[in-house]
């Protein structure tokens, strides 16, 4: 994505996109990886792009999602990562809340309980004694840093999710690293968003044909914090859900909440930009309804989503709400078939064709957002006026619709660029292009990516 900001006057903020390209997992005998190799060759490619357009880029910043990571030895990668939906972590929990119960460990951290948070996907690697053989853990934006610049650093937000950073001091908590018997010597020096990361290797520069001295700047590596940064919102009055594959929904604070409530209510505390926190649920998301469309086209059917939703829209017979955040979503595979087990489980009517499946989703979807909505404001005292919704699920105008209906507040839709918007931004900031506060930033998207506006509607 190509960004052009300026500060002056009224400000300008302008986005585009150069070059798009799959995402796709894979399955090897030691189980599901990314394709981080492939990935970086078409980041490659894409930069190569970007720069053709515009060769006076200023800089260059990284965001994915979290947790995942890849071991180094001395340059060398050792092996493909692990997905985080791979089934390996199953008694990696189990392991670090033997040692460290998880009570202790949300007041150290402030994490909610996720199977595949990095600390417990490390328990399994340490197990399996690939752990001993890494000189270096690279989280995956940092990773892709790494490979651009040769600098091996770590950035803050993302660090965040590993469950292995204080959540008051923001730096690594040796001694929880130390009794969960993980290496301290891996871990990179943390570097926080605006910070600089390091120049293009020569060699990388040579083959983009970049100019010298193009600069790799650290941003809100986790993609939710990059995103948070561009939701145009008053913190004061109102929540954020950042939609996509997940669902994030929660306000921005200035300090954690680490109660024995919001522990129960299992609410994370994740670095944000600036030093501010992201008090949030995750919701499984999108990825209710995208797994469901991938086992109907594995079962040899063309589904278009904007029929699909069409239908599910029109759909009028009474439609079933089912647990949004039950585990057993989590995994790739038949999620209809999972989502008519869970029916079947609980003596409600499973749904009957893929409008209902669809509208059944997007309901349940709807309702789990209201009401960690609800949940965020009790637990954090943000008396949440509005709720915006960033990301590609801004595009769904039912789930739109339906979250303002069951939350009963207003929802503001858009920017759905927002990971990349935020991202640019706080490059723009280390450039000195614009000012320094994120309501500065916030104000600058507001004007250039006017939201949609969703009443509630009673009944």
């Amino acid at each position: 994505m190509l960004g052009h900001v300026d500060g002056r006057g009224a400000g300008t903020l302008e986005l585009r996109s150069v070059a798009r390209f799959q995402n796709n997992p894979v399955r090897l005998a030691s189980g599901l990886h990314w394709n981080l190799t492939g990935l970086y060759g078409s980041v490659l490619a894409g930069l190569g792009e970007a720069l053709r357009a515009a060769p006076d880029v200023a800089s260059i910043g990284i965001d994915s999602w979290a947790v995942d990571y890849a071991l180094i030895r001395g340059d060398r990668m050792l092996g493909e990562p692990f997905h985080y939906r791979d089934r390996r972590t199953a008694g990696g929990a189990e392991a670090v809340h033997a040692i460290v119960p998880f009570a202790e460990l949300y007041r150290r951290n402030g994490l909610q309980f996720l199977p595949f948070n990095t600390l417990y996907q490390l328990a399994a690697e340490r197990d399996g004694g690939c752990l001993d053989l890494a000189d270096s853990l690279l989280l995956v934006p940092d990773l892709i840093a790494y490979q651009l610049t040769g600098a091996k650093l770590s950035e803050r937000t993302n660090a965040s999710t590993t469950g292995l950073v204080g959540v008051e001091s923001g730096e690594w908590d040796d001694e929880l690293i130390a009794r969960l018997g993980f290496p301290a010597s891996v871990f990179a020096p943390l570097i926080s968003p605006g910070e600089p990361i390091g120049a293009l290797r020569s060699s990388v520069a040579a083959e983009l044909g970049a100019p010298d001295g193009v600069e790799v700047v650290a941003v809100g590596s986790h993609d939710t914090a990059s995103a948070v940064v561009a939701v145009p919102m008053r913190a004061e009055t109102a929540a954020y859900i950042s939609c996509g594959t997940w669902g994030l929904v929660g306000v921005e604070l200035e300090h954690p909440v680490t109660t024995d409530a919001a522990r129960e209510a299992n609410f994370t505390n994740e670095g944000g930009v600036d030093g501010r926190v992201r008090f949030l649920h995750n919701v499984m998301g999108l990825w209710l309804l995208s797994e469901s469309v991938r086992q109907w086209e594995r079962e040899g059917e063309t589904v278009e989503l904007s029929a699909l939703l069409a239908a599910a829209a029109s759909v009028t017979s009474p439609i079933s709400i089912f647990d949004a955040n039950d585990p057993r979503f989590l995994a790739p595979g038949d999620l209809p078939g999972r989502i008519a087990e869970w029916c079947a489980e609980h003596g409600v009517a499973a749904p009957a064709s893929r409008a209902e499946f669809a509208r059944s989703i997007i309901e349940s979807l709807a309702e789990a957002f209201a009401g960690a909505v609800r949940t965020a404001s009790i637990l954090s005292g943000v008396d949440v006026e509005t709720i915006h919704i960033v990301g590609g699920g801004a595009l769904n105008e039912l789930l739109c619709r339906r979250t303002a209906d069951r939350a009963g507040l207003p929802v503001l839709a858009g920017p759905v660029e927002a990971t990349a918007i935020g991202n640019v931004l706080v490059q723009a900031r280390a450039q000195r292009f614009i000012g320094r506060d994120l309501e500065t930033l916030r104000s600058l998207v507001a004007a250039a990516f006017a939201p949609v506006r969703y009443e509630p509607r009673a009944g």
